[in-house]
């Protein structure tokens, strides 16, 4: 058996983000994540939208294909479709992702389709100069929105498991190790994974997602959520995710007549997706949420389709165009002399 490394997935091109962006360390993430799960790079298809991420299939050693504004989503389930086989991946932006190719992308979630989807959020556009996109906060000064936007942004984990999505996990372009790990999970679980990463554009707004990924602020702003593990989080793990009433709530075990034994146990594989929109709406005086948050197996398309059309074909002796055509009712229309030559 073949033991693949990160270079093997690396391709000869210069890549060309501006230095310091997020960008970077995600597509270092991914070549280390198809090293582990050691999936040859011919079986591997890289499908990309338009805008900074999307440029990510030049960086890979394997076949991809860079789409138009939006439509990645769409082309990757053709791919998909018409070749199970693969190891399809799909990287995109917030904006190309959640805005022109919003549609595409909760159809791709709900067939539950077997993509890997990687969702870049910087919560602006990046290659087009810095206007305000989809995932922007409201109030956001931007070249398109001078006073501030006055619209409120898509959370990509609400819009994810609201199209009841079987896979949603989140990250952060710092923590190497975990996006790392969290990719790999994402290829494996069959069907539609969505994984958001936090990622920070240097140039159009930079420091956006600072509060949370400064390693000063991040054991208290985020909690990394790991399957059959207490949910905790702060410097020490002294605090915790507790149920309160029908609410999540944080609070520091040992205040308040709360114990370790209040804490809830993430439960990823839970089918019910209640407590995992919960989860992934969490931010403001709650730690944001990082990790697979929801990973339940389900009808996957591709599977289903091949195993259709399997079905059609034992069940149906046509083989050829013509024995198509001539099927069910026919007849043969014969020309008549047009006497032209009169």
């Amino acid at each position: 058996m073949i033991k693949f490394q990160a270079k093997d997935y690396k391709s000869d091109q210069h890549v060309r983000w501006c230095p310091g962006c997020g960008d970077h360390a995600v597509l270092n993430c991914i070549h280390k994540a198809m090293a582990q799960i050691g999936v040859d790079p011919k079986d591997i298809a890289v499908i990309s939208g338009i805008g900074c991420s999307s440029r990510l299939p030049y960086y890979m050693n394997s076949y991809g294909f860079h789409t138009i504004h939006g439509r990645a989503a769409a082309i990757a389930t053709g791919v998909k479709t018409a070749r199970p086989d693969l190891s399809v991946w799909v990287m995109t932006g917030d904006g190309d992702c959640l805005a022109i190719g919003g549609n595409h992308f909760i159809h791709a979630v709900r067939r539950n389709v077997d993509l890997n989807i990687a969702l870049f959020n910087n919560k602006i556009y990046g290659l087009t100069k810095g206007q305000y996109s989809p995932t922007s906060d409201r109030g956001k000064v931007s070249k398109s929105s001078p006073y501030g936007t006055v619209e409120d942004p898509f959370i990509p984990a609400e819009l994810a498991l609201g199209a009841r999505g079987t896979f949603f996990a989140r990250t952060i372009d710092v923590d190497l190790k975990n996006t790392t790990d969290v990719m790999e999970a994402a290829a494996r679980h069959k069907g539609a994974s969505v994984v958001e990463v936090l990622v920070n554009c240097v140039i159009f707004n930079d420091g956006i997602h600072k509060q949370i990924t400064d390693k000063e602020n991040r054991p208290e702003r985020t909690i990394f959520l790991r399957h059959g593990e207490k949910m905790l989080f702060g410097k020490e793990n002294e605090k915790g995710i507790v149920l309160d009433g029908l609410k999540l709530k944080a609070v520091t075990i040992g205040e308040g007549g709360y114990t370790l034994e209040d804490v809830l146990v993430h439960d990823a594989y839970e089918e019910d997706p209640t407590l995992h929109m919960m989860l992934g709406m969490m931010g403001g005086d709650m730690p944001v949420a990082l990790g697979v948050i929801r990973d339940v197996k389900a009808p996957v398309y591709d599977e289903e389709v091949e195993k259709q059309i399997a079905d059609v074909q034992a069940k149906n002796p046509t083989r050829t165009l013509k024995e198509l055509l001539m099927q069910g009712e026919v007849w043969e229309v014969k020309a008549r002399p047009c006497g032209c030559e009169d």
